[in-house]
């Protein structure tokens, strides 16, 4: 319960602190929509991978690979999925910035998911 509440803490700490300066020095008063956007399309699939790949890994720590794989897979077609109709459909995001704040926000939590649940998983008992 802690690593999922560092990894939905952690993304929110970095928007504070790069959303209000972009906004104050940028002057770009669509900061805020976009990069609270950006983070929240990125934590949701986050959390949800996470807590579903931390389970698995308890049980069965032999398929902490394909766990891994897969929960980044299904995290990118998501994140994807979602970022393309916003795209294609809410003028607001069709502009290049959103595409930034994205980028920033999905590997920062996927590196940070990753790194919880490497940390986290179950030392395998292998006999020789």
């Amino acid at each position: 319960m802690r690593r999922l509440g560092l990894l939905l803490a952690a993304p929110l700490a970095l928007w504070v602190l790069l959303a209000v300066p972009v906004r104050h020095l940028a002057d770009d008063e669509r900061a805020w929509i976009h990069s609270g956007v950006a983070v929240l399309l990125c934590l949701v699939p986050a959390a949800l991978t996470f807590v579903v790949a931390d389970r698995v890994m308890r049980r069965d720590p032999q398929q902490g690979t394909l766990i891994l794989l897969g929960a980044t897979g299904i995290r990118l077609f998501g994140v994807l999925t979602v970022a393309l109709v916003l795209i294609f459909e809410v003028p607001l995001f069709a502009q290049g910035r959103f595409l930034v704040w994205l980028l920033v926000f999905y590997f920062f939590t996927l590196a940070l998911e990753l790194t919880l649940l490497l940390r986290g998983r179950p030392s395998s008992d292998s006999n020789p």
